[in-house]
Parts: C-alpha cells; structure tokens; sequence
C-alpha cells in the first residue's frame, strides 16, 4: 500500500518526458568508436556463456533418455559412457564460468573508461560554454550530471546491458531448444509469451516516463542543497531556516512521488512475470504430460523433463531483461542529461585578433615568444600578413544597447570614452547597470546594438580569451580555490616566480595577515576560503589582480568587504596598481572615487550625469545630493 504523503503538486504529473532511445543509439556509437576490439572479444565471451547455460539445460533429455533410463533397464551398469558425457557437461560449464568472468572483466574496464572520458568530455564543454549558461542553470543540477546521471550509465554499460544481450541470446537458444524437443508443446508456450510480452510493455512505459522524472528531479534537488549549503550563513543570520525546509519538503516531495511510483512499477513487473511463468511452466507440465503418456508428438519422459526447465530458463531470462530494461530507462534519462549537456552550444568566438608579447627590434615591434611586459594586438590583413597595433588600454562605447534575454532592456545608449591611465567610476543604485557595463567589456555578454572598441579595435574581432587576458578583474564577489594562498594569487598566471606573488601580496596588502597565520603563504585554503575573513579574501583577490599586471582594471566592488581602516593601508597599494592603467570602478563608497578622472552617475541603466568630482559637485545634481547625504544609495 502506498504510504501517505502530502498532496503532490502538479508540476511532477504535468512534465513530459524527454527521454530517448537515441541517446542509447548514441552511447553504443561512443563506444564502439573507442573499444570495437573490446566489444567484439565481450560479445563473442557473452555468447559463449549464455549458450553454455542452453546446452546444459537442453542435455536433459539426453542424459534422462540415452543415459540414465538405459542404465537403470540394463543389467550390465556400464557407467562409463555417463561419466564421460557428465566430463563434456563439465567442459562446457567450466567454459560458460569462464567466459561470464572475462566478459565482466573487459566490460568494467570499457565503462570506467567510458566515464572518465566522459567526465573529461563534460568539464571541457563546461569551460567552453557561456557565462549565461551558468547563469540559466543550478550549479547543483550541473553536478548531479557528473555523479547520479554518469553512475546510472556506468550500471547500464557494465550490467544492464550485457545482461540484456546474454538474456536475449538465452531466450533464442532455448526457443531453439524447444522447437526440437517438442514444436506441438511450443505453441503452450508462445500463448503465454504474448501475455508477458503486453505485461512488460505495460509496465515498463510506466516505470520508463517515471524514472526520467526521477532523474530530473533528483538534479533539482542537489541543486537547491548546493544552494542552501553555500548561503548557510544567510539563512541563519535571516532565521530562514523553517521556510527553507518547506521548499526543501516540496522539492523532496516531487522526488518522493516519481521516485516512489517508478520504484513500484519496477517492483511490480518480476512477481508479475514470476507468476505468469508458473502459470506457463503448469500448463506446460499437464498438457506435456497428456502429450507422454499419450505417446502424441513422440515426446518422451527426458523430453517433457528437459522442456519444463527449458520453460523455466525461457521465462527467468525475460524476466532478468524486464528487470534490467528498469536500469536502462534510468541510464536512458541519465544519458539524456548528459548528452544535452555535451551539445550546449559552445561560447561563440568570431575574434581573429590575438595578443602577443612584442620587442623593438631596431625601433620595429617584432613579435616574440618571451615575455617582456609588452603587448599588441595582432591583426590579421587580407593579404595574409598581420599589423601590430600596441595594446594601450583605450576603451570606448558608442550608442551601445543591451538586454540579457532580448525582452527587458538593461542599458540604453551608453556612450564613454576611456584613456590609458584613466580611471573611470561608476555610480548608482543597485540594478543600475554598472556591473552590466563591466561584463560587456569582457565578453561575457555580447551587444544587441552599438559598438565596443578597444585600442580602436571592435572587440568582437577580438578572441575572448586574448581579451580577457588584458583585463585584470576583481569582482564582488570574490571566489577562492582549494589550494595555497599563493596559489590563489597566481591563479591565472602560469609560471608566476615566488618573488612576483610577493611583490602582488605586498601591492594589495596581503602580507598584512598572512605573517599571523601558522604557515604564511602555504596556508591551505578550503571552501571558499571560508577560515579568512570577507577582507582577507577580497585583498587576496586584488593581489591576483595585481599580479595579472593587465593594462585594464576593472574594480567592481574591490574594496566593499574592507573595513576602512584596512582600505587606507590598501589604497597605496591600489594607486600603484593602477597607475598607467585604465581603471573602471564600481563603488558604493564615493570617497574611493573623488580622484577619478570620469565619474559616470548611472540610473535605470542611462547615464543621467557624468564628469569629474569637482564638475558634478558644481553642477548640484543627482552627484551632489549622493556626495552630500542628500540621497542615498540602494
């Protein structure tokens, strides 16, 4: 009986399935491209093993009537020819033995190294696609993709499906088996395999539609645990503890109904098949047993004997391949969430012009493979030859236009011009646009219209990740990695020397602590650097700034998690780092900015001021009233 449970919404039963067979198709064709040797010996080992099991069940007959009955009548007991027949037995069930451990064997090797392929596949898509993917998407749902939906496959390569192929190979051998035995008792049979047949399909569209929502719903939930874990501290500090375990209840609740109706389908099919096979193997044992003693269709006492527990290996195999053909369907959503993943489309780069290291070679810039500090853009020419244009760190935005979903407009007509070594700040409330306009310098949102040049250049012709190389981030939210504090500093830098990361932590103020932790600079960092405090964590991602020596600086926020005491000491250190660079900066603290070269004052995504400090002050608008406490910022 079904246990009681809360009403389930109605999301669950309104969803469609999408899974599809071919994404098994697809599975097969990704394997046999890699392991068709493998896949062979493993087919070859299968038949050899499910055939074994058919000849040992179909020699019955041949040990009841041309063995023992002839033993038993005789008064010369020669067993002689039984022991040698019962050593072929042997042979053969030796060699099944055999061939079932080697085919096991090849096969968990093929589907481990299948994942981790996979695996491999699925984390260079990820670092490929769009900074709106994960945007679009719950970082949990993402994960459960590489942990529940890679195990259901892993299941289905290593057992499912070869014990699907050993079932079906069975299931021909014994119908072979049969129809020499006995074609008239065959007909019995095939009645009831048609009853089976409607049961399995029955059940199984059920248990398949079931099991997809199962998977989706189990990517759901990790998704909103991955959630609840990473703002813990949110959630106690709001005492938002009970209304987070009642969408936790709902979420579990929609995984409890597919999960549990899935699971009851499943369970239901074998005692179903079980009982239809008993009913078979009955009848078979009462008309087979007419047909004997009757002396109809010549079928003898080893013939019936050997028939019935051909019946009994007949309907065992169909119901091992209803049983299994559960997990396919689970593997069969799991590969559809991992597929789909694998043909998100890629972040799309057009850019043709790539930034290179130069040198002056008697007064020309040559391009070189060392690293001397000095960059260009090289530009690709129609003739075939290339133009050096000096990477100077001049950004412009002309009429420039952008929504994030092509419905609700963010930014209206924005129009800046910034030089080398001006720092540009940008001020207003919350959803204003300001940290929209920093992620369109780097691409990580492209236009709907105007125009984005960099040192002249239109930064679509750019590749994005010579782009983003010139550009040193820090961003509000600062994240750190698992590892070192040094390593988190180099992040993004290969082959940065320990003097170099030094002279970063100096510039950003880094060593200001990290002389009071037990191992300094070796300390390792775990959970987002959750032992440091949200200053220590952000001056370590201005040192990785620092060390990025990028020509263009975008500081959203750079200093909000620094007390002020901590943002004096480190305001040297920031003035040195932007000294000569182009800066753009977010702040809520308009005392960060006073020395900026342009202040663009920014509302409902439209420049309504700009200037320096002293300009706006004069000019007594929405700047004033903000510098002045007049108005506040949200």
């Amino acid at each position: 009986m079904k246990p009681k449970r809360k009403e389930v919404t109605k999301m669950t039963k309104q969803r469609k399935p999408d899974n599809s067979w071919a994404s098994i198709r697809r599975v097969f064709i990704y394997i046999w491209q890699r392991y068709k040797l493998r896949l062979l010996i493993s087919f070859l080992l299968i038949v050899v093993s499910s055939l074994a099991t058919v000849y040992l069940t179909a020699s019955i007959q041949t040990l009841i009537d041309h063995y023992i009955i002839p033993i038993s009548q005789s008064k010369d007991k020669n067993f002689a020819p039984l022991f040698y027949f019962l050593v072929r037995l042997g042979i053969f069930c030796l060699a099944g033995v055999l061939a079932n451990y080697a085919f096991s064997l090849i096969l968990a090797i093929v589907s481990q190294d299948t994942l981790r392929t996979l695996r491999d596949q699925l984390f260079a898509r990820m670092q490929k696609l769009p900074v709106k993917y994960f945007d679009q998407h719950q970082h949990g749902d993402i994960m459960s993709v590489y942990t529940n939906d890679i195990d259901t496959l892993r299941q289905a390569i290593e057992q499912s499906l070869p014990q699907l192929l050993a079932s079906s190979i069975t299931i021909i051998g014994v119908t072979v088996s049969m129809l020499l035995v006995s074609p008239l008792l065959f007909l019995v049979v095939a009645a009831m395999i048609v009853i089976i047949v409607i049961a399995i399909r029955t059940i199984s569209a059920k248990s398949k539609f079931y099991f997809g929502q199962q998977q989706k719903n189990l990517g759901a939930e990790n998704g909103y645990i991955e959630e609840m874990m990473a703002g813990q501290k949110v959630v106690k500090a709001f005492v938002y503890e009970q209304e987070s375990a009642k969408k936790f209840d709902a979420i579990n609740e929609e995984l409890f109904e597919a999960s549990y109706k899935a699971n009851a389908y499943a369970n239901i099919l074998m005692p179903t098949l079980a009982n239809l096979g008993n009913m078979s193997y009955v009848l078979v044992a009462i008309i087979g047993g007419t047909f004997t003693i009757s002396g109809l269709g010549g079928l003898t006492i080893g013939g019936l004997i050997s028939f019935l527990q051909l019946t009994k290996s007949f309907t065992q195999p169909i119901a091992q391949v209803s049983q299994q053909l559960n997990f396919v369907l689970m593997a069969l959503a799991g590969a559809d969430r991992i597929f789909r993943l694998l043909d998100e489309k890629e972040e799309v780069d057009d850019g043709i012009v790539t930034l290179v290291n130069y040198e002056l070679i008697d007064g020309q810039m040559t391009v070189t493979d060392k690293e001397t500090n000095l960059w260009a853009w090289k530009h690709p020419r129609e003739n075939g030859g290339f133009a050096l244009v000096p990477l100077v760190g001049n950004v412009n935005f002309r009429n420039v236009n952008f929504s994030y979903d092509d419905k609700n407009q963010i930014l209206y007509d924005i129009n800046l011009e910034a030089k080398q070594g001006q720092k540009i700040a940008f001020v207003g409330a919350t959803g204003a646009g300001k940290t929209t306009i920093t992620n369109l310098i780097n691409r990580f949102y492209d236009i709907q219209s105007g125009s984005i040049t960099y040192d002249g250049i239109d930064i679509k012709l750019i590749k994005k990740a010579s782009l983003r190389k010139s550009l040193g981030i820090v961003l509000q939210d600062t994240h750190l990695f698992t590892g070192t504090i040094a390593e988190n500093i180099a992040y993004g830098r290969e082959n940065a020397s320990q003097e170099e990361i030094l002279e970063a932590a100096s510039i950003s103020n880094v060593n200001s602590f990290v002389h009071h932790l037990d191992h300094g600079y070796d300390t390792l960092l775990k959970s987002d650097g959750a032992s440091l405090s949200n200053g220590q964590r952000q001056l370590i991602a201005i040192g990785r700034a620092a060390l990025a020596n990028a020509p263009v600086l975008i500081l959203d926020e750079a200093t909000s998690s620094i007390d002020s005491r901590t943002e004096k000491m480190v305001q040297d250190g920031m003035d040195k780092l932007m000294e000569g660079r182009t800066v753009f900066v977010i702040a809520h603290r308009l005392s960060t900015i006073v020395n900026s070269d342009l202040i663009m004052v920014m509302d409902h995504g439209r420049i309504i001021e700009h200037g320096n400090h002293e300009e706006l002050m004069k000019q007594r608008g929405t700047y004033y009233r903000l510098y002045t406490g007049g108005l506040e910022l949200d």
